[in-house]
């Protein structure tokens, strides 16, 4: 809520990005490369505003950190306002910037899909299973009886553009507004109601012009409206931010007790996620632990260790490589920063002009504003994008690379088997310790004066124990391989010893296939010939030898040899290389999926040179092989009849032109054990359902080739739904859905279902055992109290985990026509969790999830076109 203190600008809502305290701010529209010590116009142009005033420093401005979080810093008056008001004005500075842009998912709000579907009015609970008492991380907050929010429209005459200078002059008027409120330049929300609905004041600026101010109230807002829902989480981040805890993103952490992993040379700060909603029967906040993971190293000592790897020559590939698109945080300010560019021409000594005409350097900017000294005066400087609204570009920021930390871990760092072990420890909290966290962060908040009295202010308090309910456990699935019927042990939700030995559903023949390798690997190469000629009899897959072939360890000569070499008549192609670069597995796959469709299985050396793994590991790679060619392992029981499962998932693109992909796959049988798959690669401004309704006519076409009719019921699982898109999902994606069915023939009207499936959710659930917390057991499904009364939404724990905290997944039925009760969709959602091919146990979500998942992250990171529809009838990218 933020104004700047000029007598005259741009209308509130329209004011100009400025850039953040300590970042030199690139002028918008210069070319790619800048040089140092340009002229002015094109050189770092620093907005006129900024330097009106001394800056403050971060510590002080205990400013929110984030990409796009841009702030000015001048003092309007300059006498300091009373110490007693500081919490409450506090707030200006968090809501206009908590209602747009990163809080997405407050655009959910109002979404009500309940209400459509008849049969879940009146409830939408499940029955069967067994009761388990369960402890949420979900705490409820109360308000004083008859408890409103009143919003005021406030007007200026003559007209004051400047936000802040509106806030100062209203801010006189506090004997009559009271000194709790919170105020955007034009809306001020109140905690009280004044005692004429329009109320007339005077002030005077410090030039001596009268100004007249009128506030009109415009709404009275009961403690459940979306304004309201939102305004709670306001007032929430600014008591996280009177504990002195540091934004980053959406979540909040502590810097002052950082966790350091000095054999990784990594650290850790401890933070919080929170999110305050309307739940079944009450408002509710929600808090989990929060990790961000920092390197001990710059981006600066990452350029030096490039450098000392590749040389010269190929020294700035490298880095553009390596660390464009990687995120960074600024420690003197506590913000984060995507690096979008590098730029060469540009170094420390280069100037950016102050609005009085005169140029600084970076150098001596960093020195006055934070008293840092910057050490090497030929780094390049990095160039950050800043993006508001529709993530339209508002402007650069200059970034030095020796005082750019860099954060989150490197796919070589996540290899590192010992790395992640440790870094485990202090990352994946186990139930009683993620509460003793959570619980820590509400003692702060009861026992921290100024924070109670913030929440006294406007009428608030919470409930400091975490809310408890029952919820269910549904039985365990049978598996049948075979006509074999499979129990497995629940705690585990595995079932790879319950099934070794026992033949397939459907176990392809290796007839022909081709395995490649190089001269170093030809042992290894062996090693799995004979270990896949021990394995595959008793899964029922009749292997013959393959053509063997030794090639270069270069991208060319193992394309070459696929171009040679492979026919029609080839099964699959097994390819062992020799390191995991990513562009030699990218050739290989794009010719292979798209030039000339073969499934094909690559091996990395080093997974096969363990021999007491070796029977375990070809044990995999030939289910995965067999899957990969059409085959079939093992099912559950489906009761429903002809009825059609589809999964989509999402996935942008950010090489080839910032494409988004969609993967899309659809059963084709009754058992669910054989799939159509296709995905849609869609250019910017295209729109993606256009796509997906192409694929949903040519699975149906397809279903009704297997099946000789068409399904009486299509459930569609939809993954990849981001915060703020159900209403565009719901108003549009679903129409699209039924337009299509309705495009097949005009007597065709199946029962359509459409889910949407979200992992990333703050939700977690400790069940109650022995006076303790342990993570819930697979099959665990809530219903009630934590759920949504406007939604038809259910959680289930459906997975199990070794580490840390079980993690539920929350499901949204948007649309339903089945008239199936809820427990028949939960089970159905439960059961075909057992059935990813990739993983003999129970995953997070639903195996049509995972399949599109795996289909656009291939085709995203290695194709970046449509594969071939040739494949589309088998499971080519597990």
């Amino acid at each position: 809520m933020t104004g700047r203190a000029r007598a005259r600008g741009r209308p509130p809502r329209q004011a100009p990005v400025l850039p953040a305290v300590g970042d030199a701010p690139v002028q918008q529209g210069v070319p790619g490369h800048l040089h140092g010590r340009q002229q002015p116009q094109q050189q770092f142009q620093q907005p006129q505003q900024q330097l009106q005033q001394p800056p403050v420093p971060p510590a002080q401005s205990g400013e929110p950190g984030g990409p796009g979080r841009l702030r000015g810093y001048e003092n309007v008056l300059q006498e300091r306002r009373p110490e007693g008001l500081q919490v409450s004005s506090g707030l200006q500075d968090l809501t206009l910037r908590d209602r747009g842009g990163r809080r997405r998912d407050f655009h959910d709000l109002g979404v009500n899909t309940r209400q459509a579907m008849v049969h879940v009015q009146e409830s939408k609970t499940g029955f069967s299973g067994k009761m388990i008492k369960l402890t949420t991380n979900h705490f409820r907050l109360t308000s004083r009886p008859q408890w409103a929010l009143y919003q005021y429209h406030v007007c200026y005459s003559p007209e004051m553009e400047a936000r802040r200078l509106r806030s100062a002059l209203l801010f006189q008027h506090e004997e009559t507004i009271g000194k709790t409120h919170a105020f955007d330049g034009s809306i001020l929300f109140l905690p009280k109601k004044l005692e004429s609905k329009v109320t007339e004041l005077f002030s005077r600026t410090r030039s001596g012009e009268d100004v007249k101010i009128t506030v009109t109230l415009t709404n009275e807002l009961p403690p459940t409206s979306p304004t309201c829902l939102q305004f709670y989480n306001i007032i929430f981040r600014r008591l996280l931010k009177m504990l002195n805890l540091q934004q980053i993103g959406r979540n909040y952490y502590n810097p002052s007790d950082p966790v350091s992993i000095p054999n990784h040379r990594l650290m850790v700060w401890l933070g919080f996620t929170s999110s305050i909603l309307q739940y079944e029967e009450s408002i509710m906040l929600c808090a989990d632990v929060s990790h961000k993971v920092l390197r001990e190293e710059t981006v600066l000592d990452a350029m030096h260790s490039l450098h000392s790897q590749v040389g010269e020559e190929r020294f700035r590939d490298a880095c553009a490589k390596e660390l464009i698109g990687l995120i960074v945080l600024t420690k003197y300010n506590n913000r984060t920063y995507r690096i979008d560019d590098i730029d060469w021409d540009n170094n420390p000594k280069g100037t950016f002009r102050k609005s009085d005409g005169t140029e600084m350097s970076f150098v001596d900017y960093y020195k006055k504003q934070y008293n840092i000294e910057i050490s090497d005066w030929m780094q390049p400087v990095l160039i950050s994008q800043m993006k508001r609204g529709r993530g339209n570009i508002q402007g650069s920021v200059a970034l030095i690379p020796e005082l750019c930390s860099l954060t989150g871990l490197t796919d070589k760092m996540r290899s590192d088997f010992s790395m992640m072990k440790d870094l485990a420890i202090h990352t994946r909290l186990p139930p009683e310790q993620r509460q003793r966290e959570l619980g820590r962060l509400l003692t702060y908040i009861q026992k921290d004066d100024n924070v109670q009295k913030e929440l006294r202010n406007w009428g608030l308090s919470f409930e400091y124990k975490s809310v408890s309910f029952t919820g269910r456990v549904v039985q365990g699935e049978k598996i049948f391989q075979s006509g074999t019927m499979f129990d497995y042990n629940p705690q585990f939700a595995d079932w790879t010893k319950e099934t070794r030995g026992v033949p397939l559903i459907r176990a392809v023949p290796m007839d022909s296939w081709l395995l490649i390798y190089t001269r170093r690997n030809y042992d290894v190469a062996n090693t799995l010939l004979h270990s896949l000629l021990k394995v595959t009899p008793s899964m029922g897959i009749r292997m013959n030898k393959p053509d063997m072939i030794e090639v270069d360890d270069r991208t060319e000569t193992y394309l070459r040899v696929l171009q040679q070499r492979v026919t029609p008549d080839t099964n699959i192609v097994v390819c062992i290389l020799s390191s995991s670069r990513k562009d030699k597995y990218d050739a290989i796959k794009k010719y292979l999926c798209t030039e000339c469709p073969i499934p094909s299985q690559c091996v990395l050396a080093r997974t096969l040179s363990k021999p007491q793994t070796i029977m375990t590991v070809a044990t995999k790679i030939a289910l995965q092989m067999n899957c990969k060619m059409g085959g079939e392992l093992w099912s559950v029981e489906i009761p429903l009849k002809q009825v059609m499962i589809v999964g989509i998932d999402c996935y942008h693109d950010t090489v080839s032109g910032k494409q988004s992909i969609a993967g899309f796959v659809a059963s084709l049988n009754q058992p669910v054990t054989r799939w159509f798959s296709r995905c849609v690669v869609q250019s910017p401004g295209q729109e993606l359902v256009d796509g997906i309704k192409a694929c949903l006519q040519t699975a149906l076409r397809n279903w009704s080739k297997w099946n000789k009719c068409l399904p009486s019921r299509i459930f569609v699982y939809r993954d990849g739904v981001g915060d703020g898109q159900l209403n565009t999902l719901v108003n549009y994606e679903v129409p699209q859905f039924l337009d299509c069915l309705k495009s097949i023939g005009t007597d065709y009207s199946p029962r359509l279902t459409v889910i949407v499936v979200k992992k990333r959710v703050g939700a977690r659930f400790f069940a109650e055992i022995g006076g303790g917390f342990r993570n819930p057991p697979p099959g665990t499904v809530v219903d009630t109290v934590v759920t949504r009364p406007e939604w038809y939404d259910f959680f289930i724990v459906s997975q199990t985990v070794k580490n840390g905290c079980v993690a539920p997944t929350h499901y949204n039925v948007v649309y339903d026509t089945s008239q199936l009760k809820p427990d028949h969709v939960q089970r159905l959602t439960y059961k075909l969790c057992h059935m990813y091919y990739n993983w003999s146990g129970i995953i997070r979500v639903p195996a049509p999830c995972q399949y599109a998942h795996k289909l656009a992250f291939l085709v995203g990171q290695s194709i970046h076109r449509e594969p071939n529809l040739m494949l589309s009838d088998r499971l080519y990218y597990l």
